[in-house]
């Protein structure tokens, strides 16, 4: 792997402080935000510079039990082309459950969901990741992430399970250390042994974030500043190997370019911390190779069925409120449950400004009223509309009813974004349209 150095992950609202904040070296941008044809300037201008960009993928599911889906790969390799890319990351995860796999329903987490850590959900995840390698022009690197809940009869420890992944595909690992601090807090795994256990001449980067913790549960919000806990992470792990690149991730909160620059300095010194100790105990780093063991048989589809089938009863538990499956805890299911609505109510607050707007402070309880018993099932953006679309169906005096002129305006936003392209503003069409709605209130 290239030498990367320190970056921060590129978002639009803190564009104009990464280009102007002195000693960043790379950035990462998350890969289903970027259009190749309409790059934002910012990036454009950062790889004139000769700044490396490298996509940062969120949605092929790994981890799931399904195979990787074609056009979504397509898409990954298309980004790592335009913009040159030395590599390309996603996630050890899964994001959605259900389908012809299962026979069920297809449910979109909205987020990234732990894999049991079984010799069987290994085989699963060592087939698709061996797929994407295939598919992609530039070597991939995948991430450990955070869990708020466990699998009931895992097999592996997490060091163990990187482990193995790594030596059976070859594939680069960008390991999280905010997640290592995650996961301890809320599983109690031990750092230490999962650095201890992790082949670290796969590091291709080190990701390193902040969040908070709250009855005993640790969130990894990305929207809080980086704790000691996790730049201590960062000075053991450094104290190992010599990471080729590490890299600040901030996505909401977003405070002033000196604040997130003074984040950036206290990794490079938590990374000097650990260079130093390394060299007074002799080290010299681990060379970047990774002995790659021969490919074994894919899983079977009786080995994804029944992966299929269990992430769906999870996920179905988390997004459709049914019964929590056997030996998982239910008051952390509980936990990541309300923590998925309130990520969908914010995104979709995002995607669609609008709602917020005509709903007011109806919005919110109205939204999380609607996620309870309604999975999302294709994106952000095909959750508004069917947010919106729930809200139409309502009764007059039901919980969920809105007065007439809200109603109005929602089906008016409902109408202009859910056809193939938006409505004509001709005064003809207009016409048309009041009239038809006369008609209809008759």
């Amino acid at each position: 792997m290239r030498r990367l150095g320190t970056g921060i992950g590129w978002r639009p609202e803190i564009a104009d402080a990464v280009e102007e904040m002195p000693g960043i070296e790379w950035v990462e941008a998350v890969s289903e935000n970027l259009c190749p044809g309409h790059l934002p300037d910012s990036l454009l201008r950062l790889r004139e510079r000769g700044v490396t960009v490298v996509p940062h993928g969120v949605s092929l599911g790994l981890g799931g039990a399904d195979r990787p889906d074609a056009g979504r790969l397509a898409a990954l390799a298309e980004r790592a082309e335009v913009l040159g890319s030395p590599l390309v990351t996603e996630h050890i995860a899964f994001v959605r459950a259900g389908g012809a796999l299962t026979a069920s329903p297809l449910m979109e987490a909205g987020h990234l969901l732990p894999v049991p850590r079984t010799r069987h959900a290994l085989d699963v995840l060592c087939e698709n990741v061996r797929i994407a390698q295939d598919a992609l022009p530039v070597p991939l690197a995948v991430e450990n992430i955070a869990a708020l809940v466990s699998w009931p009869d895992e097999e592996l420890t997490e060091g163990q399970f990187l482990y193995e992944l790594a030596d059976r595909t070859g594939v680069r690992l960008l390991i999280d250390v905010a997640n290592l601090h995650t996961n301890h807090v809320n599983l109690g795994e031990d750092p230490a042994r999962a650095l201890g256990e992790l082949p670290l001449e796969a590091i291709a980067y080190v990701h390193v974030a902040g969040g908070f913790e709250r009855d005993g549960v640790w969130h990894d919000s990305h929207a809080h500043p980086v704790p000691r806990p996790v730049l201590d992470i960062l000075t053991d792990l450094a104290s190992r190997v010599a990471p080729p690149g590490v890299l600040l991730e901030r996505d909401e909160n977003f405070p002033e370019g000196d604040e997130l620059h003074g984040e950036v300095e206290a990794i490079r010194a938590a990374v000097d911390k650990g260079r130093a100790a390394r060299t007074a105990a002799g080290g010299v780093g681990t060379a970047p190779r990774v002995s790659r063991t021969p490919a074994a048989a894919g899983a079977d589809d009786a080995v994804r069925q029944r992966l299929g089938l269990a992430q769906a009863a999870l996920l179905s538990a988390l997004v459709a409120g049914t019964p929590a499956p056997e030996g998982f805890d239910r008051v952390r299911l509980g936990v990541q449950a309300r923590a998925l609505a309130g990520k969908r109510a914010d995104v979709v607050g995002k995607v669609a400004p609008e709602l917020p707007v005509i709903l007011g402070a109806r919005y919110r309880p109205a939204f999380l009223a609607y996620a309870q018993g309604c999975p999302m099932t294709g994106g952000y953006r095909r959750d508004a509309l069917d947010f919106v679309a729930h809200v139409l169906r309502a009764d007059p005096g039901d919980p969920g009813d809105v007065d007439p002129g809200v109603r109005r305006e929602l089906r008016e936003w409902w109408l202009e974004r859910s056809g193939p392209v938006p409505r004509s503003t001709r005064p003809g069409a207009r016409l048309a349209r009041a009239t038809r709605r006369v008609l209809l209130r008759r």
